[in-house]
C-alpha cells in the first residue's frame, strides 16, 4: 500500500494480493484517523459481503471468488470503545455485468484498489443498539 495526503484527503493505493479491510484498518491506525469517509474502486478476485436482517438480528454472509470490478465502495470510519471501527459497503461486477454486494467483510485486490479517505476533525463513537441489533452512531456532546 502507498498513499499521499493532500489537505484532509488521502489518496491510497492498495496493491495486488492485499486485503482491503485489513489494509484500511492498518492505514487508519498508523495515521491516527478516527473519523473519515472512504470511497474506492478497483479490481478484486475474492470477496465476502453480507446483509444484516434486522428482524432476525442475524447476519448473512456471501463469498465470491472470481475476477470482479469494484463498482462502488463507500463507507465511514468511526470509533467503538475508542478503537478503529469501519462500516463499508461494496458492490462488484463480474465479466457478464452481474453485480453482487453488501456490507464488506473482506476483499482481495487482484490488480489495484484506488481509495480516497477524506478525514474530518473530531470523533463519532459507536454504541450497540438493542432494538436494531447494530452499532450505531452515538453523538457525545
Amino acid at each position: 500500500m502507498q498513499f499521499r495526503r493532500f489537505g484532509n484527503k488521502y489518496f491510497v493505493r492498495i496493491d495486488r494480493g492485499e486485503e482491503i479491510m485489513a489494509s484500511l484498518k492498518k492505514f487508519c491506525e498508523d495515521e491516527k484517523i478516527t473519523l473519515a469517509e472512504v470511497k474506492a474502486l478497483g479490481a478484486i478476485d475474492d470477496f465476502n459481503v453480507g446483509l444484516f436482517d434486522v428482524d432476525e438480528k442475524k447476519y448473512h454472509r456471501n463469498h465470491f471468488a472470481f475476477p470482479a470490478e469494484i463498482v462502488s465502495l463507500w463507507g465511514t470510519i468511526t470509533t467503538k470503545d475508542g478503537e478503529f471501527y469501519s462500516h463499508i459497503h461494496m458492490s462488484a461486477g463480474d465479466k457478464d455485468g452481474h453485480v453482487f454486494g453488501g456490507h464488506l467483510n473482506t476483499a482481495r485486490v487482484s490488480a489495484t484498489c484506488e481509495m480516497i479517505v477524506e478525514v474530518s476533525e473530531g470523533t463519532v463513537e459507536r454504541k450497540f443498539n438493542e432494538e436494531v441489533g447494530l452499532n450505531l452512531f452515538e453523538f457525545l456532546d
